[in-house]
């Protein structure tokens, strides 16, 4: 993992806040939130996360046999707070082997979930919801209809939606796992609500949150 922020859509390295900007600025992408350090899997880790976050911290709910949460991340920092929210998960594939997912709220525009998505943009792009939904999910309680994005890498598969006024990203590796996805239908919780006493199953941190491996 990298000890210092990063940026959201291409995961290099920022120009700090000075005394001529309060941004933090990519030499490619220009002004842009920061992506910081990941967190381990751990309770102290996902209050940190749902204590600061501004958008919602999504949860499959109850999670698949196998599957552990396996770490956190997030775009902001103390002066815009958390503006998009990272979990990820790992268990088993439909293939041999092992199979991870992360699951991305954030606001427009900050570009988080295409990067996992291995997409150019900071959004989905226009046209990505032409036609009939590929996968309906249950988010926080409503029916969330979900696209499968083109475009992305071969070893991944991603469906990207709307809920709660922020965009909902789910990239999965390998692309087989995608039918996970499509086939599960999943039921999301949003961690930040109280009124929820879930006994969270931690495993070892993901591969996939340590951007050197995208």
């Amino acid at each position: 993992m990298r000890t210092a922020p990063t940026c959201p859509r291409c995961f290099g390295p920022l120009h700090e806040p000075n005394v001529w900007s309060s941004s933090w600025r990519c030499g490619a992408h220009g002004d842009v939130l920061p992506y910081q350090p990941p967190r381990r899997p751990s309770q102290a880790a996902l209050e940190a996360l749902r204590g600061a976050s501004r958008v919602p911290v999504w949860l499959p709910w109850p999670l698949p046999p196998g599957w552990l949460v396996t770490g956190f991340a997030e775009v902001g920092d103390d002066r815009s707070g958390v503006r998009a929210s990272v979990v990820a998960l790992s268990g088993p594939s439909i293939t041999p082997g092992p199979a991870d997912m992360l699951v991305v709220a954030e606001e427009p525009g900050v570009g988080l979930g295409a990067a996992y998505a291995g997409l150019p943009g900071s959004d989905p792009g226009a046209g990505f919801d032409a036609g009939p939904p590929h996968v309906k999910i249950d988010a926080r309680g409503h029916p969330t209809a979900l696209w499968c994005a083109g475009g992305v890498p071969e070893d991944r598969a991603a469906y990207v939606g709307e809920a709660l006024g922020n965009w909902l990203w789910t990239i999965a590796w390998p692309a087989e796992a995608g039918c996970f996805i499509a086939l599960a239908g999943l039921s999301l919780r949003d961690l930040r609500d109280h009124d929820q006493a879930l006994d969270l199953p931690f495993g070892a941190f993901s591969p996939r949150l340590d951007n050197d491996v995208q």
